[in-house]
């Protein structure tokens, strides 16, 4: 089992930055995330999108963003789950909790605090007549893994972000990379569509649009798919692939915390936000775009502020026998638990001083 002072259920920006506010306070931090990388939506749906509201950046891409936060928070060794769904709550007699994943993996904690941004993530489906027979053996929704394409025919469906990242990408991998989609226009961030009509034009890639895929062919395994052009169904193409990803963007659900017996309101966890965020169930805390409250802003950093006092809130419930004397970085610095520190300019501590 799994041991930990705050688990966090959502590794994405507001469960990341809740490591370092965590670790300030000598408290280690485990993260579960159903996604197979830390990052959330910024990680998985839009890396490449450039986000304009973060304090002190003009403009910082969303994987930018999950880059620093990532090296921000190395000092403390937070510990992940990845690819792991949190599935199951149970609160035993001390008034810790275990949580337990749909692969079985337990996790035993004094706090839980759920950052689990709109839910977790489930791929949204095309619809072909035997999708569910190619599933894992030719069909896949999430690429955990760039290698497994080396040398392989590969065809991607989509037009967002994380098609075109992929189809970028895959062209230095794959044998053969084919995109799919159903519009001449993409939802994808310029610069990309522009390196994808590059690709496109190099040779590198096949790009066809606007097309759709509307049959999947294979005996014990796939071996083609069939694309119709829109505008035109007496044209179909039937082109051989060892690969289908359709990255049609994914859909986010509250899951099985919906379960928890907490108090949901419109798929949000109802937190008191008068003090720390905290939910009806005390011990269980909710930050980031999951909760809501009066006056409740799905904000990056809106979800950085809930974090920070949420973890204030959760030192007191771990320590009720100790006071802790908040000290600013800029004064005390950052000492991590790997034993290094960042130490405040002396400049400063004299100015203060």
């Amino acid at each position: 089992m799994i041991t930990t002072d705050i688990l966090i259920i959502g590794a994405g920006p507001t469960g990341l930055f809740a490591v370092f506010e965590a670790g300030l306070l000598k408290l280690k931090c485990h993260l579960i995330d159903a996604l197979p990388q830390p990052g959330g939506q910024c990680a998985e749906i839009y890396p490449k999108k450039p986000i304009y509201d973060i304090p002190g950046f003009p403009e910082i891409l969303a994987g930018e963003l999950v880059d620093n936060l990532m090296e921000q928070i190395q000092p403390f060794q937070p510990g992940f789950t990845l690819g792991e769904r949190a599935d199951t709550i149970e609160k035993l007699a001390d008034g810790s909790f275990v949580v337990t994943t749909n692969k079985g993996t337990k996790h035993h904690a004094p706090v839980v605090a759920i950052a689990g941004g709109l839910g977790s993530f489930e791929p949204r489906k095309p619809i072909l007549e035997n999708l569910k027979k190619y599933e894992e053996n030719g069909v896949t929704y999430i690429i955990r893994d760039p290698e497994v394409y080396r040398g392989k025919k590969v065809l991607i469906a989509g037009g967002g972000d994380s098609a075109l990242d992929w189809t970028i990408f895959l062209a230095d991998v794959a044998e053969e990379v084919t995109l799919v989609h159903r519009r001449n226009e993409f939802r994808g961030a310029l610069d990309s569509v522009e390196k994808v009509q590059e690709l496109k034009n190099l040779g590198k890639i096949r790009l066809i649009t606007p097309a759709e895929v509307v049959a999947l062919e294979g005996e014990s395994k796939l071996e083609a798919v069939l694309v119709r052009k829109n505008g035109n169904d007496e044209e179909h193409l039937s082109i051989e692939v060892d690969t289908f990803i359709p990255l049609f963007g994914l859909s986010p659900k509250l899951g099985p915390i919906a379960d928890w017996g907490l108090e949901i309101e419109k798929n949000a966890i109802k937190v008191d936000n008068t003090l720390d965020y905290q939910t009806n169930i005390p011990g269980i805390y909710a930050i980031g775009d999951v909760n809501t409250y009066p006056g409740k802003l799905k904000l990056i950093l809106c979800g950085f502020h809930e974090a920070t006092l949420m973890c204030q809130s959760a030192y007191q419930r771990i320590h009720p026998d100790k006071k802790y004397i908040m000290k600013y970085t800029t004064v005390g610095g950052v000492e991590g638990f790997d034993g290094s520190k960042k130490e405040a300019p002396k400049a400063v501590i004299k100015a203060i001083n």
